[in-house]
Protein backbone atom coordinates (compact mmCIF):
# COMPACT_ATOMS: atom_id res chain seq x y z
CA UNK A 1 0.00 0.00 0.00
CA UNK A 2 1.04 3.35 -0.48
CA UNK A 3 0.50 6.42 1.73
CA UNK A 4 0.64 10.09 1.11
CA UNK A 5 0.06 12.57 3.75
CA UNK A 6 0.34 17.13 3.59
CA UNK A 7 -0.32 20.11 5.44
CA UNK A 8 0.61 19.54 9.12
CA UNK A 9 3.15 22.38 9.82
CA UNK A 10 1.85 25.78 9.90
CA UNK A 11 4.43 28.76 9.96
CA UNK A 12 4.62 28.65 13.97
CA UNK A 13 6.14 25.25 13.53
CA UNK A 14 5.59 21.58 12.82
CA UNK A 15 7.01 19.84 9.57
CA UNK A 16 5.27 17.25 7.17
CA UNK A 17 8.71 15.51 6.61
CA UNK A 18 9.22 14.82 10.09
CA UNK A 19 5.34 13.31 10.59
CA UNK A 20 6.39 11.14 7.41
CA UNK A 21 9.43 9.75 9.57
CA UNK A 22 7.08 8.70 12.20
CA UNK A 23 4.69 7.08 10.31
CA UNK A 24 7.72 4.80 8.93
CA UNK A 25 8.52 4.16 12.88
CA UNK A 26 4.44 3.42 13.04
CA UNK A 27 4.36 0.53 10.31
CA UNK A 28 7.65 -0.63 11.55
CA UNK A 29 6.32 -1.53 14.68
CA UNK A 30 3.69 -3.47 13.34
CA UNK A 31 5.63 -4.91 11.77
CA UNK A 32 5.46 -3.28 8.13
CA UNK A 33 8.31 -2.27 5.99
CA UNK A 34 9.40 0.80 3.77
CA UNK A 35 8.87 -0.44 0.16
CA UNK A 36 10.62 2.26 -2.72
CA UNK A 37 12.31 4.99 -1.47
CA UNK A 38 10.19 7.68 0.80
CA UNK A 39 8.70 10.68 -1.72
CA UNK A 40 9.00 14.18 -1.04
CA UNK A 41 6.84 16.16 -3.60
CA UNK A 42 6.82 19.72 -3.65
CA UNK A 43 3.34 21.37 -5.42
CA UNK A 44 2.33 24.44 -7.35
CA UNK A 45 4.15 27.47 -5.88
CA UNK A 46 1.87 30.11 -6.65
CA UNK A 47 -1.19 28.79 -5.11
CA UNK A 48 -1.97 31.13 -1.57
CA UNK A 49 -2.84 28.42 0.30
CA UNK A 50 0.58 26.76 0.34
CA UNK A 51 2.13 25.56 3.92
CA UNK A 52 5.43 26.62 3.43
CA UNK A 53 7.75 24.79 1.21
CA UNK A 54 4.12 23.73 -0.55
CA UNK A 55 5.35 19.82 -0.09
CA UNK A 56 3.55 16.71 0.22
CA UNK A 57 4.81 13.29 1.58
CA UNK A 58 4.51 9.66 0.33
CA UNK A 59 5.86 6.41 1.21
CA UNK A 60 4.87 2.40 0.21
CA UNK A 61 4.89 0.25 2.86
CA UNK A 62 3.88 -3.74 3.23
CA UNK A 63 6.22 -6.96 3.63
CA UNK A 64 9.76 -6.75 1.62
CA UNK A 65 11.49 -9.58 0.29
CA UNK A 66 14.72 -9.61 -1.65
CA UNK A 67 17.37 -6.91 -1.57
CA UNK A 68 17.59 -3.50 0.67
CA UNK A 69 19.47 -1.12 1.69
CA UNK A 70 19.83 1.57 4.25
CA UNK A 71 18.28 4.45 3.27
CA UNK A 72 18.08 6.09 7.23
CA UNK A 73 18.00 5.64 10.67
CA UNK A 74 14.94 6.14 13.19
CA UNK A 75 14.97 5.64 16.45
CA UNK A 76 18.62 4.41 16.77
CA UNK A 77 17.54 1.34 14.24
CA UNK A 78 18.53 1.78 10.56
CA UNK A 79 15.41 2.36 8.03
CA UNK A 80 15.92 -0.53 5.55
CA UNK A 81 13.75 -0.11 1.78
CA UNK A 82 12.85 -2.96 -0.10
CA UNK A 83 12.58 -2.59 -4.00
CA UNK A 84 10.19 -5.75 -3.91
CA UNK A 85 6.73 -6.39 -1.44
CA UNK A 86 3.65 -7.83 -1.14
CA UNK A 87 0.60 -6.10 0.20
CA UNK A 88 -0.32 -6.13 4.10
CA UNK A 89 -3.32 -7.45 4.84
CA UNK A 90 -6.27 -6.21 5.20
CA UNK A 91 -6.66 -6.26 9.14
CA UNK A 92 -2.77 -5.13 9.15
CA UNK A 93 -4.24 -2.15 6.76
CA UNK A 94 -7.27 -1.45 8.92
CA UNK A 95 -5.06 -1.17 11.81
CA UNK A 96 -2.39 0.95 10.39
CA UNK A 97 -4.68 3.77 8.77
CA UNK A 98 -6.45 4.08 12.19
CA UNK A 99 -3.50 4.60 14.17
CA UNK A 100 -1.66 6.68 11.35
CA UNK A 101 -4.57 9.27 11.30
CA UNK A 102 -4.46 9.75 14.82
CA UNK A 103 -0.67 10.08 14.76
CA UNK A 104 -0.71 12.86 12.20
CA UNK A 105 -4.09 14.49 14.20
CA UNK A 106 -1.48 14.57 16.69
CA UNK A 107 1.55 15.69 15.57
CA UNK A 108 -0.43 18.59 13.47
CA UNK A 109 0.79 22.00 14.36
CA UNK A 110 -2.08 25.17 15.29
CA UNK A 111 -5.12 23.23 14.17
CA UNK A 112 -6.38 26.56 13.35
CA UNK A 113 -4.08 26.67 10.21
CA UNK A 114 -3.36 23.33 9.19
CA UNK A 115 -6.03 21.24 7.23
CA UNK A 116 -4.19 17.82 7.46
CA UNK A 117 -5.09 15.14 5.44
CA UNK A 118 -3.66 11.24 4.89
CA UNK A 119 -4.21 9.06 1.85
CA UNK A 120 -3.58 5.58 1.49
CA UNK A 121 -4.36 3.65 -1.39
CA UNK A 122 -3.36 0.44 -3.00
CA UNK A 123 -3.87 0.56 -6.42
CA UNK A 124 -1.99 3.31 -8.07
CA UNK A 125 -3.34 6.75 -8.73
CA UNK A 126 -3.41 8.30 -11.97
CA UNK A 127 -0.84 10.52 -13.24
CA UNK A 128 -2.67 13.34 -13.85
CA UNK A 129 -3.66 13.80 -10.29
CA UNK A 130 -0.13 14.76 -9.98
CA UNK A 131 0.38 16.96 -13.09
CA UNK A 132 -2.97 18.80 -12.14
CA UNK A 133 -1.46 19.96 -8.46
CA UNK A 134 1.89 20.72 -9.65
CA UNK A 135 1.20 22.65 -12.74
CA UNK A 136 -2.33 24.15 -12.03
CA UNK A 137 -4.87 24.21 -9.50
CA UNK A 138 -6.73 21.13 -8.40
CA UNK A 139 -10.27 21.00 -6.85
CA UNK A 140 -10.38 18.76 -3.37
CA UNK A 141 -13.90 17.55 -4.83
CA UNK A 142 -12.18 16.32 -7.83
CA UNK A 143 -9.40 14.62 -6.04
CA UNK A 144 -11.81 12.99 -3.73
CA UNK A 145 -13.79 11.72 -7.07
CA UNK A 146 -10.79 10.29 -8.04
CA UNK A 147 -9.87 8.54 -4.83
CA UNK A 148 -13.25 6.83 -4.63
CA UNK A 149 -12.94 5.16 -8.14
CA UNK A 150 -9.41 3.92 -6.98
CA UNK A 151 -10.87 2.32 -4.02
CA UNK A 152 -8.67 4.67 -1.89
CA UNK A 153 -8.79 4.96 2.16
CA UNK A 154 -8.83 8.93 3.53
CA UNK A 155 -9.10 11.14 6.10
CA UNK A 156 -9.10 14.96 6.38
CA UNK A 157 -9.51 17.57 9.28
CA UNK A 158 -10.75 20.85 8.45
CA UNK A 159 -10.88 21.33 5.24
CA UNK A 160 -10.68 19.22 2.57
CA UNK A 161 -7.49 21.42 1.19
CA UNK A 162 -4.34 19.02 2.61
CA UNK A 163 -6.36 15.97 0.40
CA UNK A 164 -4.94 17.30 -2.88
CA UNK A 165 -1.24 17.40 -1.70
CA UNK A 166 -1.55 13.72 0.10
CA UNK A 167 -3.51 12.61 -3.00
CA UNK A 168 -0.88 14.12 -5.59
CA UNK A 169 2.32 12.78 -3.34
CA UNK A 170 1.19 9.41 -4.16
CA UNK A 171 -0.04 9.90 -7.03
CA UNK A 172 3.80 11.15 -8.38
CA UNK A 173 5.39 9.14 -11.06
CA UNK A 174 8.84 10.29 -10.52
CA UNK A 175 9.82 10.36 -14.34
CA UNK A 176 12.18 13.35 -13.25
CA UNK A 177 13.21 13.11 -9.36
CA UNK A 178 17.02 14.05 -7.63
CA UNK A 179 17.07 13.37 -3.77
CA UNK A 180 17.24 15.08 -0.49
CA UNK A 181 18.61 12.70 2.63
CA UNK A 182 17.14 15.02 5.56
CA UNK A 183 18.71 15.04 9.06
CA UNK A 184 16.68 16.18 12.14
CA UNK A 185 17.48 18.00 15.15
CA UNK A 186 17.15 16.04 19.08
CA UNK A 187 13.69 16.09 20.60
CA UNK A 188 14.79 19.09 22.92
CA UNK A 189 16.76 21.21 20.94
CA UNK A 190 15.93 24.84 20.02
CA UNK A 191 17.41 27.77 19.57
CA UNK A 192 19.80 28.63 16.21
CA UNK A 193 20.41 25.18 14.29
CA UNK A 194 24.43 24.56 14.83
CA UNK A 195 25.94 22.94 11.11
CA UNK A 196 29.16 23.89 10.04
CA UNK A 197 29.23 25.95 6.82
CA UNK A 198 32.74 24.76 5.73
CA UNK A 199 31.88 21.36 6.05
CA UNK A 200 28.89 21.80 3.69
CA UNK A 201 30.98 23.90 1.44
CA UNK A 202 33.66 21.42 1.37
CA UNK A 203 31.11 18.56 1.00
CA UNK A 204 29.77 20.49 -2.18
CA UNK A 205 33.43 20.53 -3.96
CA UNK A 206 34.13 16.70 -2.89
CA UNK A 207 30.22 15.58 -3.94
CA UNK A 208 30.01 17.05 -7.37
CA UNK A 209 25.94 15.43 -7.08
CA UNK A 210 25.41 18.40 -4.35
CA UNK A 211 23.15 20.99 -5.27
CA UNK A 212 21.99 24.25 -4.18
CA UNK A 213 23.88 23.61 -1.07
CA UNK A 214 24.92 27.30 -0.22
CA UNK A 215 24.64 30.71 -2.42
CA UNK A 216 28.45 31.99 -3.00
CA UNK A 217 27.04 34.96 -3.67
CA UNK A 218 25.45 36.01 -0.35
CA UNK A 219 27.18 33.13 1.31
CA UNK A 220 24.09 32.09 2.86
CA UNK A 221 23.96 28.33 4.29
CA UNK A 222 21.03 26.49 2.21
CA UNK A 223 21.00 23.36 3.87
CA UNK A 224 19.47 24.55 7.02
CA UNK A 225 16.24 25.83 7.65
CA UNK A 226 15.74 29.15 9.64
CA UNK A 227 11.95 28.28 10.66
CA UNK A 228 10.75 26.79 13.82
CA UNK A 229 10.97 22.96 12.71
CA UNK A 230 12.76 19.62 13.79
CA UNK A 231 14.83 19.73 10.42
CA UNK A 232 18.44 20.32 10.75
CA UNK A 233 19.79 20.17 7.80
CA UNK A 234 19.21 18.84 4.16
CA UNK A 235 21.61 17.81 1.49
CA UNK A 236 20.09 17.75 -2.20
CA UNK A 237 21.39 15.40 -5.04
CA UNK A 238 20.97 14.58 -8.38
CA UNK A 239 22.15 10.87 -7.20
CA UNK A 240 21.23 8.80 -4.02
CA UNK A 241 24.43 7.68 -3.58
CA UNK A 242 25.69 10.78 -3.15
CA UNK A 243 23.64 12.08 -0.87
CA UNK A 244 24.30 9.56 1.72
CA UNK A 245 28.28 9.82 1.25
CA UNK A 246 27.48 13.61 1.92
CA UNK A 247 25.47 13.22 4.68
CA UNK A 248 28.72 11.66 6.85
CA UNK A 249 31.21 15.05 6.45
CA UNK A 250 28.66 17.59 7.64
CA UNK A 251 29.69 18.87 10.99
CA UNK A 252 26.42 20.02 13.24
CA UNK A 253 24.75 19.25 16.44
CA UNK A 254 23.47 15.83 17.40
CA UNK A 255 21.60 14.02 14.86
CA UNK A 256 18.33 12.63 16.33
CA UNK A 257 17.10 10.43 12.90
CA UNK A 258 17.91 10.79 9.39
CA UNK A 259 15.94 9.41 6.02
CA UNK A 260 16.40 9.68 2.18
CA UNK A 261 13.73 10.82 0.38
CA UNK A 262 13.10 10.59 -3.26
CA UNK A 263 12.15 14.10 -4.60
CA UNK A 264 10.81 16.55 -7.55
CA UNK A 265 12.92 19.31 -6.72
CA UNK A 266 15.24 20.98 -9.58
CA UNK A 267 13.05 19.30 -12.23
CA UNK A 268 10.75 22.01 -13.56
CA UNK A 269 8.14 19.77 -13.40
CA UNK A 270 5.15 22.87 -12.42
CA UNK A 271 6.44 24.62 -15.58
CA UNK A 272 4.29 23.83 -19.00
CA UNK A 273 4.89 25.57 -22.37
CA UNK A 274 1.92 27.61 -23.51
CA UNK A 275 2.28 29.20 -26.66
CA UNK A 276 -0.07 31.27 -25.57
CA UNK A 277 1.64 32.90 -22.69
CA UNK A 278 0.49 33.28 -18.73
CA UNK A 279 -2.51 30.87 -18.53
CA UNK A 280 -4.34 32.51 -15.04
CA UNK A 281 -4.20 33.71 -11.82
CA UNK A 282 -2.06 31.17 -9.47
CA UNK A 283 -0.42 29.11 -12.64
CA UNK A 284 3.33 28.36 -13.10
CA UNK A 285 3.88 28.68 -17.07
CA UNK A 286 7.10 28.83 -19.64
CA UNK A 287 6.11 30.95 -22.84
CA UNK A 288 8.47 32.04 -25.11
CA UNK A 289 8.00 35.81 -26.34
CA UNK A 290 9.77 38.77 -27.94
CA UNK A 291 10.59 41.82 -25.95
CA UNK A 292 8.21 44.47 -26.65
CA UNK A 293 9.78 47.46 -25.39
CA UNK A 294 13.11 48.39 -23.59
CA UNK A 295 12.87 47.32 -20.33
CA UNK A 296 12.45 49.85 -17.15
CA UNK A 297 14.52 49.74 -13.96
CA UNK A 298 12.02 50.57 -10.74
CA UNK A 299 12.35 51.59 -7.57
CA UNK A 300 14.10 48.76 -5.17
CA UNK A 301 16.16 46.95 -8.01
CA UNK A 302 13.49 45.57 -9.75
CA UNK A 303 12.62 45.53 -13.44
CA UNK A 304 9.61 46.25 -15.49
CA UNK A 305 10.08 43.70 -18.95
CA UNK A 306 6.95 44.12 -21.49
CA UNK A 307 7.02 40.94 -23.58
CA UNK A 308 5.12 40.15 -26.76
CA UNK A 309 3.46 36.94 -27.31
CA UNK A 310 1.62 37.31 -30.37
CA UNK A 311 -0.49 40.63 -30.59
CA UNK A 312 -0.41 40.53 -26.68
CA UNK A 313 1.51 42.57 -24.34
CA UNK A 314 2.43 40.95 -21.22
CA UNK A 315 3.51 42.23 -18.34
CA UNK A 316 6.37 40.93 -16.38
CA UNK A 317 8.12 41.87 -13.59
CA UNK A 318 11.87 40.80 -12.65
CA UNK A 319 12.81 41.04 -8.53
CA UNK A 320 15.49 42.80 -7.01
CA UNK A 321 16.49 39.38 -4.99
CA UNK A 322 16.92 36.95 -7.77
CA UNK A 323 20.37 38.90 -8.11
CA UNK A 324 21.00 37.47 -11.64
CA UNK A 325 17.70 38.23 -13.50
CA UNK A 326 17.34 42.28 -13.21
CA UNK A 327 21.10 42.52 -14.67
CA UNK A 328 19.64 40.09 -17.68
CA UNK A 329 16.76 41.62 -17.95
CA UNK A 330 18.28 45.75 -18.25
CA UNK A 331 20.38 44.65 -20.94
CA UNK A 332 17.54 43.18 -23.47
CA UNK A 333 16.65 45.22 -25.70
CA UNK A 334 13.55 45.63 -27.88
CA UNK A 335 13.38 42.73 -30.75
CA UNK A 336 15.34 40.45 -28.78
CA UNK A 337 13.63 37.05 -28.04
CA UNK A 338 13.35 35.03 -25.04
CA UNK A 339 11.99 32.17 -23.25
CA UNK A 340 10.74 33.18 -19.31
CA UNK A 341 9.50 30.98 -16.85
CA UNK A 342 7.53 31.71 -13.83
CA UNK A 343 3.93 32.34 -12.85
CA UNK A 344 1.16 34.51 -11.46
CA UNK A 345 -0.47 35.38 -8.24
CA UNK A 346 -3.82 36.95 -8.29
CA UNK A 347 -2.68 39.99 -10.36
CA UNK A 348 -2.18 39.29 -13.54
CA UNK A 349 1.80 40.39 -13.41
CA UNK A 350 3.98 37.48 -14.06
CA UNK A 351 6.95 36.65 -11.89
CA UNK A 352 9.76 36.02 -13.96
CA UNK A 353 11.63 33.25 -12.24
CA UNK A 354 14.49 32.39 -15.27
CA UNK A 355 15.22 33.66 -18.31
CA UNK A 356 16.57 32.07 -21.70
CA UNK A 357 18.00 34.41 -24.26
CA UNK A 358 17.34 33.09 -27.62
CA UNK A 359 18.08 35.40 -30.08
CA UNK A 360 19.34 38.57 -30.10
CA UNK A 361 18.89 42.10 -32.52
CA UNK A 362 22.18 43.77 -32.82
CA UNK A 363 23.88 45.92 -30.55
CA UNK A 364 26.03 48.72 -31.34
CA UNK A 365 28.11 51.13 -29.97
CA UNK A 366 28.97 54.70 -30.93
CA UNK A 367 31.87 54.89 -33.61
CA UNK A 368 35.03 56.84 -33.42
CA UNK A 369 35.16 60.82 -34.06
CA UNK A 370 36.20 61.53 -37.46
CA UNK A 371 40.07 62.47 -37.90
CA UNK A 372 41.06 65.56 -39.12
CA UNK A 373 43.29 65.91 -42.81
CA UNK A 374 45.17 68.40 -42.66
CA UNK A 375 45.74 68.62 -38.69
CA UNK A 376 46.09 65.24 -38.06
CA UNK A 377 43.69 65.56 -34.68
CA UNK A 378 41.04 63.51 -34.01
CA UNK A 379 37.70 65.52 -33.62
CA UNK A 380 35.74 65.88 -31.04
CA UNK A 381 31.64 65.85 -30.32
CA UNK A 382 29.98 69.31 -30.06
CA UNK A 383 26.85 67.72 -28.34
CA UNK A 384 24.24 65.23 -29.35
CA UNK A 385 23.08 64.80 -32.82
CA UNK A 386 25.47 68.24 -33.58
CA UNK A 387 27.94 66.69 -35.27
CA UNK A 388 31.50 67.24 -34.98
CA UNK A 389 34.95 69.87 -35.00
CA UNK A 390 38.65 69.63 -35.33
CA UNK A 391 40.06 71.40 -31.78
CA UNK A 392 42.47 72.96 -33.82
CA UNK A 393 41.41 74.30 -37.29
CA UNK A 394 37.71 74.11 -36.15
CA UNK A 395 37.03 72.25 -39.28
CA UNK A 396 33.58 70.26 -39.00
CA UNK A 397 31.59 67.16 -40.03
CA UNK A 398 27.82 66.34 -39.93
CA UNK A 399 26.88 63.40 -37.03
CA UNK A 400 26.65 60.80 -39.76
CA UNK A 401 30.13 60.85 -40.76
CA UNK A 402 31.22 58.24 -38.12
CA UNK A 403 30.04 54.82 -38.08
CA UNK A 404 28.82 52.76 -35.32
CA UNK A 405 30.43 49.36 -35.13
CA UNK A 406 29.01 46.36 -33.47
CA UNK A 407 29.28 45.20 -30.00
CA UNK A 408 28.31 41.85 -28.24
CA UNK A 409 25.52 42.18 -25.52
CA UNK A 410 26.08 42.10 -22.80
CA UNK A 411 24.04 38.72 -21.76
CA UNK A 412 24.83 36.33 -24.37
CA UNK A 413 22.10 33.42 -25.59
CA UNK A 414 21.54 30.85 -22.87
CA UNK A 415 19.61 30.05 -19.64
CA UNK A 416 19.65 32.03 -16.27
CA UNK A 417 18.99 31.32 -12.94
CA UNK A 418 18.33 33.50 -9.77
CA UNK A 419 21.00 33.38 -7.33
CA UNK A 420 20.33 29.51 -5.57
CA UNK A 421 18.89 31.67 -2.17
CA UNK A 422 16.28 32.80 -4.41
CA UNK A 423 15.38 29.92 -6.60
CA UNK A 424 12.17 27.74 -6.38
CA UNK A 425 12.82 24.09 -5.00
CA UNK A 426 11.35 23.20 -8.28
CA UNK A 427 13.70 25.73 -10.37
CA UNK A 428 15.07 23.36 -13.02
CA UNK A 429 18.74 22.64 -13.01
CA UNK A 430 21.34 23.74 -15.25
CA UNK A 431 24.38 25.56 -15.85
CA UNK A 432 23.99 29.45 -16.60
CA UNK A 433 26.02 30.83 -19.28
CA UNK A 434 28.98 33.48 -18.39
CA UNK A 435 28.52 37.14 -18.80
CA UNK A 436 29.80 39.07 -21.99
CA UNK A 437 32.27 42.07 -21.39
CA UNK A 438 31.59 44.68 -23.49
CA UNK A 439 34.62 46.31 -24.99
Amino acid sequence: MRLGVDDTDAPGGGCTTFVLTELVALGRSQGLDVLGEPRLVRLNPNVPWKTRGNAALSVGLGHGHGPARTIGNIGGRPVRAYRRGRPPTASERERFCEAAWTLVLRLSQDAAQTDPALVVTERPLPPALYERAVGALCAPADVAHTLRRAGAWWRTSRSDRGLVGAAAAAAWPGRRRTWEVISYRAPNASGPRHVDPESVRAAARREPSLFLCDDPATRRLLVAPHTPCPILFGLRSTNPEGALRARKWIHSEPVDRWLLFQTNQGTGDHLRYGAGGPGGPYLPARFRAVVANSPTSLRGGHVELPLRVGKEIVDCRVFEPTKTLPRVARSLRAGDTVEVSGGTGEDPTFRVEGIRVLALVPRTLPGPPPRCGPCGRRARSMGSARGFRCPGCHRRWPPESTRPRSAPAEFGRGTYHPTPSARRHLAPLGPEPGRRRSP
